[in-house]
């Protein structure tokens, strides 16, 4: 489930990195997973920017980094609804209206649209005020050097595809709650496999790229 793919090289840290886009609405279910598998080239960890070393960092820094794993452990239980909710679609157990108010609550899918993150308010839990990822973590991650910036771009252009699999699952979960069969469930399976490796291997990256980063830089303390 967890093995590695293959990702084209970054951009230079200098410039932002455009993920490969194969998920546009109406692109077709079938062999989504072989496209996975050849074409996104997501998850190789030796593509991704190197994780600085921290020179000295206590445990007291890495605390920040601790809170974020257990943000994360709640994105991860997430995915277990969701294998569920897949099984309850399948069996007629759970009808569209059911499956719609069901993802929307959510925090994996709520502060996705909510905010445009994968985490969300995630310093309201963390450092106790209001801030959003994508637009006030990573930047002030990038702020750190060209070898932090490498890992904001990237970090960013992961949740772009992240984004796009939660929004091809929840219409595949729709399609299934409103015609139960095999295709459907297949569909449904195949897309919740794509997102299941695809944000497991980010959560694990973005955990170990800047889950000390936060506490040795002070960002948000």
């Amino acid at each position: 489930m967890r093995a590695m793919l293959e990702w084209h090289e970054v951009s230079a840290p200098t410039n932002p990195v455009t993920p490969v886009c194969l998920l546009a609405a109406g692109a077709a279910w079938s062999h989504l997973w072989a496209m996975l598998l050849k074409d996104i080239q997501f998850l190789d960890d030796a593509t991704r920017p190197a994780i600085p070393d921290l020179p000295g960092i206590t445990e007291a820094q890495k605390l920040p980094g601790q809170h974020l794993r257990m943000i994360h452990d709640h994105l991860r239980d997430n995915m277990v609804v969701l294998d569920r909710l897949i099984e309850r679609a399948a069996a007629g157990k759970a009808s569209v209206e059911e499956v719609k108010a069901e993802t929307a609550d959510l925090v994996l899918v709520s502060n996705y649209r909510r905010f445009g993150t994968l985490c969300g308010q995630y310093c309201q839990f963390v450092h106790g005020h209001h801030s959003i990822e994508d637009q006030m973590l990573f930047p002030a991650i990038a702020d750190q050097g060209p070898a932090f910036k490498a890992i904001a771009d990237r970090l960013s252009a992961e949740h772009v595809v992240v984004h796009q699999l939660l929004e091809k699952l929840i219409d595949a979960l729709i399609a299934l709650a409103d015609a139960p069969g095999s295709d459907n469930f297949d569909d449904a399976v195949e897309v919740f496999r794509a997102l299941e490796k695809v944000l497991l291997s980010h959560l694990g990256y973005e955990e170990a790229a800047i889950g000390d980063a936060m506490g040795y830089f002070e960002i948000g303390v």
